[in-house]
């Protein structure tokens, strides 16, 4: 059953596509019981098994979806073009999310879907709280942006409510939730992936690791944990930091390969050391390419990038080759007659993944999760728990940029 928290507003004559996307969903909202309750196959027990403890099941699970429609406050004919993607990402996100808990209910457990547009707004969100909207919840899913979950925090731990970020990228050091479920990898793992695999492929010896940190706060993210993994006393790497390609190239060591990581992903700092790259390596010099986890986003010469053996990495990448997909896309246009946006994908796993859990384990689905992994349309899910910081997802992925398409190398 999809219950929906949403109050619609009149919608002007503009004939933006959300339009349509919005009469979608809340066709699809409307409070009206679409789950239908099927039967568990039989097991048969053989004599020498050891009787399993019996799970403590749902009659109904409750998952409550918060997410930014922005529905009361949007208005087509003044809204710039960002604030109708910012809309049309939380629509793409719940129809990917109500297609992948659809899926898992054919393990014969009803979900009760409750959805509520917070508007990115934290008084809105408040009001959720103090009203008992959430109290029954037995996962929450969002808000997605860092303020919401930072102001969710006390309330998912006084209920002791297990809570889901699904999108944001924010350190779980900073929410510091031990309730809550991240989905996007923090910017250390994506280091820890890159220092490692940079030591898995690559001779000591003849190798010369260099870091381009520019030093804005950006910049840092990803360039203080890549210094503290190769300033290691353990790493055998010889190990240079510069503030741009143009200083490194008056400090070179003949007869090394450089393995060069930039930490930037600021577009024109990094089209212009891709170009100085290029002219370093035309000149004879042994050059490979680590990148910012944002580059899959921006737009650089392809061409470049490969001359470059360019590898970044990334929490996610559909691989359109695959029967799975290939199933979900056609059902997204059965349901939506839209294309899935990438936002759909993101849904479809998280929706997916944690319904299966509860269906298969019942009120006690939280202790499996760092046992079953899962690798989803877009996503995969690995998760390690930290006392602190919650439950983190570790599935990471190396991308290289070969034959004009990101391939995954690890």
């Amino acid at each position: 059953m999809i219950s929906a928290q949403n109050h619609q507003q009149r919608l002007s004559g503009n004939k933006y596509w959300l339009v349509i996307l919005v009469g979608i969903l809340f066709s699809a909202c409307s409070p009206k019981v679409v789950s239908t309750v099927k039967t568990e196959p039989k097991t048969v027990k053989k004599a020498d098994e050891t009787p399993e403890k019996p799970v403590a099941k749902f009659s109904e699970a409750t998952i409550s979806l918060l997410v930014p429609f922005r529905l009361n406050s949007l208005n087509l004919k003044t809204a710039t073009k960002a604030e109708v993607e910012k809309s049309a990402m939380a629509i793409d996100f719940y129809q990917g999310f109500k297609l992948g808990v659809d899926s898992a209910a054919s393990e014969g457990l009803n979900f009760k879907v409750k959805v509520f547009d917070t508007g990115d707004n934290i008084a809105k969100l408040e009001t959720l709280i103090q009203n008992g909207s959430l109290s029954n919840s037995d996962l929450i899913v969002g808000p997605v942006y860092p303020e919401g979950l930072k102001h969710i925090r006390s309330f998912s731990l006084a209920k002791n409510i297990t809570l889901v970020n699904p999108l944001a990228a924010t350190n779980p050091k900073e929410l510091n939730n031990p309730n809550m479920i991240t989905i996007v990898n923090n910017i250390e793992l994506h280091a820890d992936k890159i220092g490692e695999y940079i030591t898995k492929h690559n001779d000591p010896v003849k190798t010369v690791v260099v870091l381009i940190n520019p030093g804005s706060s950006d910049d840092l993210l990803l360039a203080t944990p890549i210094r503290k993994f190769f300033e290691d006393p353990k790493q055998p790497f010889f190990f240079q930091e510069f503030a741009s390609v143009f200083t490194m190239d008056t400090r070179m060591i003949k007869n090394k390969k450089y393995i060069v990581v930039l930490a930037s992903s600021e577009k024109n700092f990094v089209t212009a050391t891709i170009d100085k790259l290029i002219k370093m390596k035309n000149a004879g010099l042994s050059i490979d390419l680590y990148g910012h986890p944002d580059w899959i986003k921006q737009n650089y010469s392809t061409d470049k990038l490969q001359a470059l053996n360019t590898i970044v990495s990334s929490s996610y990448k559909v691989n359109f080759s695959r029967r799975e997909v290939s199933a979900f896309i056609k059902k997204y246009r059965q349901a939506y007659h839209f294309e899935p946006g990438e936002f759909a994908y993101k849904g479809f796993d998280i929706g997916f993944y944690f319904a299966k859990l509860m269906a298969e384990h019942g009120k006690n689905y939280m202790q499996y999760l760092t046992k079953e992994k899962y690798q989803g349309l877009q996503n995969g899910m690995s998760f390690i728990y930290d006392p602190k910081m919650g439950y983190l997802n570790t599935s990471l992925m190396l991308l290289k940029y070969q034959n004009f398409a990101l391939k995954i190398v690890e």
